[in-house]
């Protein structure tokens, strides 16, 4: 059975509970309006054109849930708008604007992050609302036409590979395991990394089986080139059986741990990826082990299944090609037109040595005829 570290399910079952006769806090229109869109997003049921089909994971209900809270509640602070459709588009496209020049911050007094998320995610809503009205005979305007849904850069830490060492090499024997295997594999922690059993470890603990269940995209069996001694020594000391987790930890406090490991060892700085080394996760690994991995692989595609990606532009966005570096040598200036031509000659020319060497062997095997011939006539 698939582990759920963020217990989605449970937690999306337990508010759908709470909200039965309506969602606390919010206008009856607004509390029906968002919860029949849920309801049917569960089913899969009114997705707009050229979206995914099918039913939304807990994990996306959860978040819609919340951004539709937020947008009903902003709606009427900012509009007094007792229903979500009642907005306006000049009204939508300024809420936005604010949202991302800091205009509007969040309760903390922050600049909100990932601001195109709440554009995709007011999008769907909106889509949503056009398609149920369509079957009604009643066309609604798409008033989210000129939202900026541009996914935005994030911020993360990069470490380098005498870094990794850095670190790993300060932290104590189970999180140094960690370190490395997260740098090794560039798994999804802690969605992935946290469903790992020993018996998912092959040949000799060289090979891991990421299975089908659970994985965001794709099962997968990768290569383990860097931790295998340490894992071996670590399964061996915690004495762990085949059906056990191989890391049975709490991504919460695994990640305390890596911020007080980083801002020990590297400072509050800036890394190069924008973010602090202090603010460091296990999921900043799999962007960091793309960075390793990027140039050592020979093909996208093989790359790709490592990491679980169906889409090429994944790999930009985990890596941003940093440490990246010029691996441009002579032999790649013949283009593959050019490289033929040049096979060929270099065939033509095996083929006339070949032919040379035929005339020089019957060369001399005649001159020896000749010596013994006038050796006889001597001797005659």
């Amino acid at each position: 059975m698939k582990i759920d570290p963020y217990n989605h399910k449970e937690k999306y079952k337990a508010w759908r509970e709470r909200v039965s006769g309506g969602i606390h806090g919010l206008s009856k229109q607004n509390s029906d309006l968002i919860l029949a869109y849920l309801a049917d997003m569960e089913r899969g049921a009114n997705i707009a054109a050229g979206s995914v089909k099918g039913s939304r994971s807990y994990n996306r209900l959860n978040c819609l849930r919340d951004k539709m809270h937020f947008f009903a509640n902003q709606f009427y602070n900012k509009f007094e708008i007792n229903s979500i459709i009642e907005i306006s588009e000049d009204q939508l496209i300024n809420f936005f604007s604010d949202m991302k020049s800091g205009v509007t911050k969040r309760a903390d007094g922050k600049e909100y992050a990932s601001v195109d998320t709440y554009a995709r995610v007011f999008k769907a809503f909106w889509h949503w609302h056009q398609k149920v009205n369509r079957k009604k005979g009643i066309e609604i305007k798409d008033i989210t036409t000129d939202l900026d849904t541009k996914q935005e850069k994030p911020r993360w830490v990069y470490l380098t590979e005498e870094q990794v060492r850095q670190i790993a090499e300060t932290a104590r024997f189970d999180y140094k395991v960690l370190i490395y295997f997260l740098f090794d594999t560039g798994i999804r922690a802690p969605t992935e990394l946290i469903n790992v059993r020993v018996s998912d470890l092959f040949n000799d603990f060289k090979e891991l089986n990421i299975r089908e269940e659970a994985s965001k995209t794709f099962g997968r069996r990768i290569k383990l080139m860097i931790c295998t001694e340490l894992l071996k020594e670590y399964v061996k000391t915690k004495r762990l059986q085949s059906s056990d987790q191989l890391f049975d930890i709490s991504y919460s406090s695994a990640n305390r741990y890596l911020k007080r490991l980083a801002t020990k060892v590297f400072g509050d700085n800036l890394s190069p990826a924008g973010d602090r080394y202090s603010n460091i996760t296990m999921y900043d690994f799999r962007h960091i082990s793309c960075c390793y991995w990027l140039p050592r692989y020979k093909s996208e595609s093989a790359l790709k299944y490592r990491f679980g990606w169906k889409k090429s532009d994944k790999i930009h966005y985990y890596s941003e090609l940093l440490g990246m570096k010029d691996t441009i040598a002579e032999e790649d200036l013949f283009v593959d037109t050019t490289k033929t031509e040049l096979e060929k000659r270099l065939e033509r020319s095996e083929k006339e040595k070949e032919l040379l060497n035929e005339k020089m062997n019957t060369m001399e095997m005649q001159m020896v005829k000749i010596m013994e011939l006038v050796k006889q006539l001597k001797n005659a």
